[in-house]
């Protein structure tokens, strides 16, 4: 499913730009690639190449067509596979698989990657994760959701099948209840993948404590 991509979305860089290792980190809805750079230094990466893009900016319904940066148009708020615009859900899986690409065609093992996102960019971590066709070092989701939950078996990929996955979310969330990620671990918790589920007491946020369990998380992922 994957689409040529003339040319590479905007991104902020952080780290040596010749790393040997890589994380992919997307924003949430309405932010930018600059919104997680103050989170590197806690991670305790000095030679991890982070790559922050920039989603495009399109009209979004939910926000009255309000036009910001966004990953994908929420049409509406109820459950359900139209919730989302699935075209640009897969335009956007598209770009991001052209960033991946890119690392990989410059020298990065893909095992050496990490994929993940905050919210909306979670939600298209996972989208894309999943169905990308070389095995991932990791796939991180932070208070986020799946997309297209109806296609998952029919264009989940083999190669990751047992990437390491890490799902965390706010217990308070009262933007993406927990619920919503809950259900996207629990599909995934299971057929011998690789998931990990951890919760938190706070909002639709990221909190200190979180992000000491990234850090663990990301050096089990590159470190091993």
């Amino acid at each position: 499913m994957s689409k040529t991509v003339s040319t590479l979305l905007p991104c902020e860089i952080i780290g040596p730009k010749d790393a040997k290792e890589v994380v992919i980190w997307l924003h949430g809805l309405g932010a930018s690639g600059h919104d997680f750079v103050p989170i590197v230094p806690m991670l305790r990466r000095p030679n991890t190449k982070f790559v922050f893009p920039h989603a495009p900016r399109r009209a979004v319904t939910i926000n009255m067509g309000m036009v910001m940066p966004s990953w994908y148009d929420i049409l509406h708020l109820e459950a359900g596979s139209n919730r989302e615009s699935e075209a640009e859900v897969l335009q956007s899986t598209a770009q991001i698989n052209a960033l991946i690409d890119a690392e990989i065609t410059r020298g990065i093992d893909p095992r050496q990657l990490l994929l993940g996102g905050f919210s909306q960019g979670g939600a298209m971590a996972l989208h894309t994760g999943v169905r990308y066709p070389k095995t991932l070092g990791g796939i991180m989701v932070l208070s986020a959701y799946e997309l297209r939950a109806h296609t998952r078996e029919k264009e989940a990929t083999t190669a990751n099948q047992k990437t390491p996955m890490l799902f965390c979310h706010g217990r308070q969330d009262a933007v993406v209840p927990m619920t919503q990620g809950q259900a996207a671990f629990n599909a995934y918790n299971q057929g011998g993948r690789n998931a990990l589920w951890e919760d938190y007491l706070m909002g639709h946020e990221v909190c200190a404590e979180e992000v000491r369990d990234i850090a663990q998380w990301f050096a089990q992922c590159l470190d091993s």
